[in-house]
């Protein structure tokens, strides 16, 4: 196995490794339809690695190769009604703040195009969407004519198209090498500089603060602080408008317009020290906490209680096989019915429908979001099922 020994951020050569977790599926949402696929899908090494220079995260142990973003990667939260209701407010405060009304918008990684869906009926835009899982897979009521889609990764050969207002949600953090990627945006919008761009990714501070370990799988090779992201834009030709958190801190939001200006920040002034402590934290904490989880599950097995995850996405293929647990959780719950009677990468539990658990009655329902807690608890209660219910952070 081949580590990483460059930044791919800023390209210093002082990455330091702080976690480490081996044999894991190398993909957490594509569709297994068997549970034989499940477990033996392939598996790879996390090893991440601190910058000391900006602040980047990186997988030091990641191979972009092993990767297949196909039509059979399910990745979308839009079933969810919390979900939904941020999306639209988001979308209705970027028409809003950059006046988007019957402008040109491209979506990088746009997923079944919701989001730029959204933004392309709400402000009467034309958007462009690409992105490799795209095959029209949508929630009931996400159609436009407004929207045009290319199947394809991002890249050089699709820099002669031109848009107002380029946006990427959620895509960075599967991108290795990241300044390359930046670049090549930068370089499509050329001397447009009235051009927006606005990124969405994971916040890492809220991983590294939470303990959050079911928030690190092999998809996420790249994770990003409010300053290292703000390093990688401004030395990529960008100034920053704005960088911020939502979604109870989990997101990570960066506004930027591109300039011709050389970036005069310094490396060593960007918040580099302080992330390095939220890194330490994380490290002395998390062997604990995975040890706290090992036990609260072995003794549910033990007393025979009945135990679900609710949420059959990433979070639960990472939760489960950092912990190496199997017979201790009996189901995967999933609002998404494109995930119904599919399994889980890694260990092959399969994955419900909420009526499932009508007939299952579980005795405890482990939520793999905190953000979801009331919708869930609103579901729970309709269907009159009395599980006791707890959250991943609890």
């Amino acid at each position: 196995m081949q580590t990483l020994q460059h930044c791919p951020s800023c390209g210093a050569s002082d990455l330091k490794i702080f976690y480490t977790v081996e044999n894991v599926p190398v993909h957490s949402v594509l569709l297994m339809d068997t549970r034989n696929q499940a477990v033996t899908y392939p598996c790879g090494d996390i090893r991440l690695g601190f910058c000391r220079r900006c602040g980047f995260i990186t997988n030091a142990a990641f191979d972009a190769d092993v990767h297949e973003y196909s039509a059979r990667y399910e990745g979308t939260p839009s079933y969810s009604s919390t979900f939904t209701a941020f999306n639209r407010a988001m979308a209705e405060r970027l028409i809003e703040r950059y006046d988007l009304h019957g402008k040109e918008i491209i979506e990088i990684g746009c997923g079944q195009g919701e989001f730029l869906i959204l933004l392309c009926e709400l402000g009467e835009n034309h958007g462009m969407g690409f992105d490799p899982a795209y095959d029209n897979r949508l929630p009931a009521g996400f159609q436009s004519n407004r929207v045009d889609f290319i199947a394809d990764f991002y890249s050089e050969k699709y820099t002669s198209y031109h848009a107002d207002f380029v946006c990427c949600k959620m895509t960075l953090e599967h991108i290795s090498d990241t300044a390359e990627f930046v670049r090549r945006v930068r370089r499509s919008i050329g001397e447009r500089l009235d051009t927006t761009v606005f990124f969405q990714v994971p916040n890492a501070t809220y991983v590294l603060h939470d303990v959050a370990f079911w928030d690190i799988y092999y998809e996420h090779c790249s994770y990003f602080t409010a300053s290292s992201l703000h390093y990688l834009f401004e030395h990529c030709g960008f100034a920053v408008l704005d960088t911020h958190t939502e979604y109870d801190d989990q997101y990570l939001t960066i506004e930027a317009r591109p300039t011709d200006k050389a970036s005069g920040q310094d490396a060593l002034g960007n918040g580099a020290a302080e992330i390095w402590q939220d890194v330490e934290r994380f490290t002395q904490q998390c062997r604990h906490n995975l040890q706290q989880w090992q036990a609260r599950l072995a003794a549910y097995q033990q007393s025979g209680k009945r135990v679900v995850l609710w949420g059959g996405g990433s979070k639960a293929v990472a939760f489960l096989t950092t912990l190496n647990v199997t017979d201790a959780i009996g189901y995967a719950v999933d609002i998404n019915p494109n995930k119904h009677g599919t399994f889980l990468a890694g260990t092959g539990h399969a994955v419900v429908g909420p009526d499932f658990l009508v007939t299952y009655q579980p005795d405890v329902v482990i939520v793999m979001n905190p953000i979801y807690c009331a919708e869930i608890q609103h579901t729970l209660q309709n269907m009159g099922i009395t599980s006791t219910m707890i959250s991943i952070g609890d």
